[in-house]
């Protein structure tokens, strides 16, 4: 489901993200209502700010992809 720039825009501001903020929210396919709720309310200091939250999904991502892209690698090494 494609959400409209008004969405996006409200998004932005109500989580206080940048442009590649945004971009990448988009990138890891999560929706900008998805965004919003995970705003930390103010009894919820243990909650890191979206921006942050959006980085470590990259990360834990990348992460998870380069350990597949290895295992995948020594499989194709042990068949020869």
């Amino acid at each position: 489901m494609a959400y409209s720039d008004e969405l996006w825009k409200k998004a932005k501001a109500k989580c206080r993200l940048n442009a590649e903020e945004v971009e990448l929210a988009k990138q890891l396919g999560i929706n900008p209502k998805s965004l919003i709720k995970n705003v930390p309310s103010k009894n919820q200091q243990w909650k890191a700010p979206v921006g942050v939250w959006l980085r470590e999904i990259e990360a834990k991502r990348q992460k998870k992809a380069d350990t597949k892209r290895q295992h995948k690698e020594k499989a194709n090494e042990n068949k020869d």
